[in-house]
């Protein structure tokens, strides 16, 4: 018999009027047409034009008049060719040709799921038995483009969950990039993002053992030729690549639920996925936190690590190793005997386990578990970083079965040493009740991540990849049925005694 579970009446739905203003750009071309056009008007046109749509705008985005102006610069290349003086031009003329190359991007209009649960830093001015708590979401809008959003809530005594209402604006953070790379490192990751071994070869002999942005970029334009394209294409790649590392901070004005992070490099364009966040605790007690996630360019998964202390400054670096494959990785919330620890899934249905010095680098994984029971045959993956209890660290697990259906498992894993499994549910913990089963993709229940609190494990999860609810169940039982369902399959597994 599955074990009980309280299902919260929580629901947490995508809203399409959640937008961003994002830069429009159709091609060189079409660009210098709209700006020429623009030109042609007078002072008291362009006014006209410009100020119905600040004071329409203005109402949707916290400084419309900053964004329009960003967008506008990103084009000042173009008015040098055109023999346009920029900088001489009215502040409106460069708002209404900046209006021409922004859009809106609802970012959750097709889906607000797969959440990641981790304590707020301030934990100030709560009453006993009371927690705050940040949520991460994987947001979905046109064109199935995945972002990282959050959302504050509350959770009682009684383990009650209140999620804190949304603000009206949202923001995208200011990017910067002052990463130094490692050749080694970065070099092995080009040959996993299939850059053409030639130029990887080509590159090698150009860079020194460490190298920055500005240092790379010039290389690359001074070994570009006109003549071979596909040879710059390939050259093109290394500067996505190198677009894979970097910092994004937020306005310290900005409530959490503002804070949107959207795809910025290249080989994210097509979505950041089931971002995995864990509070990590450091040797000497330092708090904060990290992140895995999937970025997806379209065709290539690229497994990444973002890390902040505060939710406002996020630093963002690929992963590497033979063990930063696939998706599903996610790192314990502390080392193990001195070693970074990850749960991964690098052939797609197993998971495996590794250990590191270096939090960036993945070798040797080491298979930790295999499909086992009728609910998981197609596949078994975790569902966010592993849990500590006084009897091991829970892991809540994903299975896929029979008409790919997902369901949420749980096992526990020994404390000092989690490649031994002690115990593990031999039926799911949840499955996709009647209302749950409809969505973008029906029959499935899936979470990145779950927290213990005042004796419950708390597990967020989505609800057929479109919204999101949660669910609690009693941690003393579930340990103790744990230890059940190990002892039970041992003894099935004992061989039978034949009588002679």
């Amino acid at each position: 018999m599955r074990i009980p579970i309280e299902r919260k009446h929580v629901k947490v739905y995508p809203d399409p009027k959640r937008v961003i203003a994002r830069f429009f750009f159709n091609g060189e071309d079409r660009a210098k047409e709209v700006i020429r056009r623009v030109m042609t008007l007078s002072d008291e046109e362009v006014f006209r034009v410009i100020s119905p749509i600040l004071q329409e705008y203005s109402k949707r985005h916290r400084n419309i008049t900053r964004l329009l102006y960003r967008h506008c610069h990103k084009l000042k290349h173009l008015f040098e060719e055109l023999d346009f003086n920029f900088d001489t031009m009215h502040s409106y003329r460069h708002l209404l040709i900046g209006s021409y190359f922004t859009h809106e991007y609802s970012i959750e209009s097709a889906a607000f799921f797969n959440p990641s649960i981790v304590l707020d830093p301030d934990q100030s001015e709560l009453e006993d038995g009371e927690t705050r708590l940040i949520i991460s979401f994987r947001a979905v809008g046109e064109g199935h483009i995945s972002s990282i959003v959050f959302r504050r809530a509350m959770i009682d005594a009684h383990n009650n969950i209140h999620v804190i209402p949304a603000g009206n604006y949202i923001d995208e953070a200011e990017v910067i990039r002052n990463a130094t790379y490692n050749k080694k490192l970065f070099l092995e990751k080009a040959v996993v993002s299939m850059v053409d071994i030639n130029v990887i070869k080509e590159l090698e002999t150009k860079l020194g053992d460490h190298f920055d942005y500005t240092t790379l970029r010039k290389i690359i334009i001074d070994s570009r030729a006109p003549e071979d394209m596909m040879r710059n294409m390939e050259l093109e790649k290394v500067l996505w690549l190198s677009d894979s590392y970097y910092e994004i901070i937020f306005s310290m004005d900005t409530d959490i639920s503002d804070r949107v992070i959207f795809p910025i490099s290249e080989f994210e364009r097509k979505g950041i996925e089931d971002a995995r966040f864990v509070q990590f605790t450091d040797d000497d007690g330092t708090k904060s936190y990290f992140a895995t996630y999937t970025a997806y360019d379209g065709s290539l998964i690229m497994p990444k690590l973002l890390q902040t202390s505060d939710f406002y400054d996020f630093k963002i670096r690929p992963l590497y190793g033979a063990g930063a494959q696939n998706k599903n990785l996610a790192l314990f919330p502390r080392k193990i005997n001195g070693m970074y620890a990850m749960i991964s899934r690098i052939d797609g249905w197993n998971n495996y386990i590794m250990y590191s010095k270096n939090i960036n680098v993945w070798e040797n994984p080491i298979k930790l578990q295999e499909p086992k029971f009728t609910w998981e045959f197609v596949q078994i993956g975790n569902c966010g970083s592993p849990i500590e209890t006084k009897d091991g660290w829970l892991m809540i697990t994903h299975g896929v079965g029979p008409m790919r259906r997902y369901v949420l498992g749980i096992s526990l894993l020994k404390l000092d040493d989690p490649s031994v499994e002690i115990g593990r549910l031999t039926e799911p913990i949840l499955i996709p009740n009647p209302d749950e089963r409809e969505g973008y993709v029906p029959n499935v229940v899936y979470s990145c991540g779950s927290i213990i609190n005042n004796g419950k494990l708390i597990i967020p999860y989505g609800l057929s990849d479109y919204s999101t609810s949660f669910a609690s169940v009693d941690l003393e039982s579930l340990l103790e049925r744990l230890k059940t369902d190990k002892i039970s399959q041992e003894v099935k597994e004992e061989p039978v005694a034949v009588a002679s």
